[in-house]
């Protein structure tokens, strides 16, 4: 008598069919993968199981009988048994329904979330039809306005946890949580704070039945009467990936959506409610000419014939070209081809003063956010605080160092939003992070730029696995020969790679389509490129970069200054220069959505298309391209920004060869090696993630650092950062970006501060060699010794009238006012 093996399964037997899963996968996600859905409520397959709501209960068997387990909470193993519809799961589903709707009002007809309700779908779907309560449901006090801009109606939560999860989990923002016992447990802040989050918006996307609505949105539109279209959130260099609806032709609201290279379906505030100020009345919606000291509106054709006379026999030396991040790529293109090709003018700089050069973006192997993000590796923040300039990569960076193990080396002149985290911080003197950096590498002696020797090497210790350099400006009041310099250190560590931490939105696409001196297309030299016939007029000599372009002008030297949605008077650190540029250029064209302070005093405005109203391309932080949707029609007869440089070059006499985007992609894929078989349709079937370009390294020169002057004992050195929440042209536009004001103070280590003898909210007067402010001054001890800091683009607070561009560093002295 013979006995044969049998054979043990090797995948989860779901519903009497064996599938396969992977390490560590959760049963609920398995499932879904193979196509059978597990209703849920508190699941989120981006934040940590907690098996609140047990809906998600299913027959489990794993050899010890079936039993009802949370899916969401129960990781796979091989020969587990599922049932996902036998009585046992039904009736248990049917139940947790059952006992969610006692209390649960009635209103879908009323609720924002009627028509994308998971607990309406469920209850259809799993529920039993009807009701056995008959008591009088439970009422609240509702809305109740938990920020400005979220407000939380308590009837209908189920206390599902999935807010107050993201609010602390992912977030760091613990401003939300439960509180009451038992049947009294309920979502709440607490008293006089807010929920005064950067990214409370996500809760409200998250949040499965309608509890958390979001102000902008609500009584706007029902789901179904909304349209949509994937594309790119624009207003940092993130590039998230959005979701955005209309109705009526008007966009009403923008949700993540979850790419898994970017930002995980998360969004900051900023990014979410940007869509506000282009629904604004404040926008530009027909060219307007300079009349009689005033800007009055006038036809296409008169305002494009008007800027085609201003350029028309121009010194091309004598064009200056500023700005160009909010563009798309192909309008950045279109607009490079214009003037570095067919003028032929070199002085095109899309950065305001406030980047990085892309020799140093160029030169060093880069990183993806992936791979910053790398379980066990090392990420040296060496760039502004995430947290205020680039949400969604915040959120990222989080992630990895509280869940996956990365270790988060800060080396900034000030706290971030992730030092708590950190590994080790090192806070060096302002101009000296060079130095730090150095002794990161090579060791120290003893202590360094004012930061100890065990710092140091605590972090050289703490350095583990593939290292990125998170490369930015920390500290707009430092020239950026400064940041390179550091690069060029910390890129001595093995394996060293940059991820570019410049914030302002298509930068790094600009700089790829050539808007900075000395560059074209492709990442191409001036000498030596493959652009072909089209573009004559090349220049053999690299131009001015902003700071440049503004000195020439305000020497009288620019006849003519075109602004590409820049506001050089709002947004180049310093103030005395962008002022003396544009009052000094001779005529200034300006393409703009809003009538910003510098548009104000241009001479020709030409009506530039939203973000929702054109079609094109992102490069994002990384290097990757995603698409850019028209969801509506441009306001009045504004047009794409790639269609005004086509029809300004027409009126000029140059045909620039282009007349759709196809057009430009095939030039660029035909010309420029990286762009090679790249196309509108190739980028259309990658929308979700993107398409990556991972060029070879322009070169891997060292940069010299640059000696920098000691401050003596009566100065201070400045340190100037941003905020989220700033007086940009488009956050001020939002009713829902002003909800997080920051202090209007100078801040300066208590030290400092008891050496003057302050009392907080004290003003004093700040002077530099540039100029003089007067502020109210405080301690704070997150500001290094020898120290004064202060935020960038405030409205009580000017910063810009101390700041010389050309100084590797700025001292100021603070006397009583």
């Amino acid at each position: 008598m013979s006995h044969e093996a049998t054979e043990e399964p090797s995948g989860v037997i779901l519903n009497g069919t064996e599938i396969g899963f992977e390490d560590g996968e959760l049963l609920i996600e398995a499932c879904e993968r193979n196509g059978v859905h597990i209703p849920r409520f508190c699941h989120h397959s981006r934040m940590e199981p907690v098996g609140m709501c047990r809906m998600c209960l299913v027959e489990v068997d794993t050899g010890r009988g079936p039993a009802l387990q949370p899916s969401c909470m129960i990781t796979c193993s091989a020969g587990m048994s599922v049932e996902t519809e036998s009585p046992a799961t039904k009736k248990a589903q049917d139940g947790v329904l059952e006992f969610l709707l006692i209390n649960h009002p009635l209103d879908c007809p009323v609720c924002d979330k009627g028509g994308e309700c998971p607990l309406q779908d469920n209850a259809y779907a799993y529920g039993p039809g009807e009701s056995r309560f008959v008591e009088e449901k439970r009422h609240y006090t509702k809305p109740i306005a938990i920020s400005e801009t979220v407000f939380l109606d308590r009837e209908r939560c189920i206390l599902c946890d999935l807010c107050t999860r993201f609010a602390s989990d992912v977030a760091g923002d613990a401003l939300i949580q439960f509180q009451g016992r038992g049947a009294q447990t309920e979502i709440n802040t607490f008293p006089d704070h807010p929920f005064a989050s950067y990214f409370s918006g996500n809760t409200v996307q998250i949040c499965p039945v309608g509890a958390l609505t979001a102000k902008p949105y609500r009584f706007k539109a029902r789901p179904w009467d909304l349209d949509e279209v994937e594309s790119t959130s624009v207003i940092d260099s993130v590039g998230s990936r959005i979701a955005v609806q209309s109705s009526h032709d008007v966009v009403l609201r923008y949700q993540g959506i979850d790419a898994d290279a970017v930002n995980w379906g998360w969004l900051s505030d900023k990014e979410r409610f940007s869509f506000e100020a282009f629904n604004s009345d404040e926008r530009i919606a027909e060219p307007m000419l300079r009349s009689g000291g005033e800007l009055t509106e006038a036809t296409w054709s008169t305002a494009l014939a008007a800027a085609a006379d201003a350029l028309r026999g121009v010194d091309p030396e004598r064009v200056g070209v500023i700005g160009g991040a909010r563009l798309t790529n192909e309008a950045q293109y279109a607009w490079t081809k214009l003037f570095k090709g067919a003028i032929g003018t070199d002085n095109v700089d899309a950065q305001l003063g406030d980047g990085l050069t892309p020799d140093l973006l160029f030169g060093y192997p880069r990183a993806t956010i992936d791979e910053a993000c790398t379980p066990g590796g090392t990420i040296i923040l060496l760039g502004p605080d995430p947290r205020e300039d680039l949400g969604a990569l915040f959120l990222r960076l989080r992630h990895a160092v509280v869940n996956d193990g990365a270790r988060l080396i800060e080396l900034t002149p000030l706290t971030t939003g992730l030092s708590s985290l950190a590994a080790a911080r090192l806070h060096p003197h302002p101009g000296e992070t060079s130095l730090v950096a150095r002794a990161l590498v090579d060791g120290a002696s003893g202590d360094v730029a004012g930061v100890s020797r065990g710092a140091i090497d605590a972090a050289r210790r703490a350095i583990e696995g593939p290292v990125t350099i998170i490369a930015g400006r920390a500290n707009l009041a430092e020239h950026a020969s400064l940041t390179a310099a550091t690069v060029a250190e910390l890129m001595r560590l093995d394996g060293a790679r940059v991820l570019s931490a410049v914030r302002r939105g298509n930068i790094h696409g600009a700089l790829d389509m050539g808007m900075s001196p000395g560059w074209l297309p492709g990442r191409q030299r001036l000498i030596g490129h493959s652009l072909g016939s089209g573009w004559p007029k090349v220049p053999t000599v690299a131009g001015l970069d902003s700071a440049g372009i503004l000195a020439e002008a305000a020497a009288g030297r620019i006849d003519v200054l075109v602004l590409l949605g820049a506001d050089p008077l709002a947004d180049v650190p310093d103030a005395a220069l962008a002022r003396k540029g544009v009052s000094g250029a001779d005529k200034i064209i300006a393409v703009d959505t809003f009538v910003t302070d510098s548009v104000s005093q241009a001479d020709i405005v030409l009506a530039a298309a939203g973000p929702c109203e054109r079609e094109g391309t992102f490069t994002n932080l990384e290097g990757r391209i995603s698409v850019v949707a028209q969801k509506v029609n441009p306001r009045g007869t504004s047009r794409s920004d790639w269609e005004i440089a086509v029809e300004l070059a027409a009126a000029l006499g140059i045909d620039l060869e282009i007349e759709s985007l196809d057009d430009i992609w095939a030039e660029l894929s035909s010309a420029v090696e990286l762009y090679d078989g790249l196309d509108l349709e190739k980028l259309a079937q990658h929308q979700r993630e993107g398409i990556m370009l991972r060029p070879t390294p322009e070169s891997t020169d060292v940069f010299t650092p640059v000696d920098t002057p000691r401050n003596d004992a009566y100065s201070l050195r400045l340190i100037v950062t941003r905020v989220m929440y700033d007086r940009g042209s488009i956050v001020s536009r939002c009713p829902s970006g002003a909800t997080n004001p920051s202090s209007p103070a100078v801040r300066v280590n208590p030290y400092e501060f008891e050496q003057l003898g302050a009392v907080d909210g004290e003003r004093f007067t700040l002077t530099s060699t540039a100029g003089k402010m007067s502020a109210p001054l405080m301690g704070d001890v997150s500001v290094p010794r020898g120290a004064v800091a202060v935020v960038f683009a405030q409205p009580e607070l000017d910063v810009r009238s101390l700041i010389d561009h050309t100084a590797a560093v700025v001292d100021v002295r603070i006397e009583r006012a």
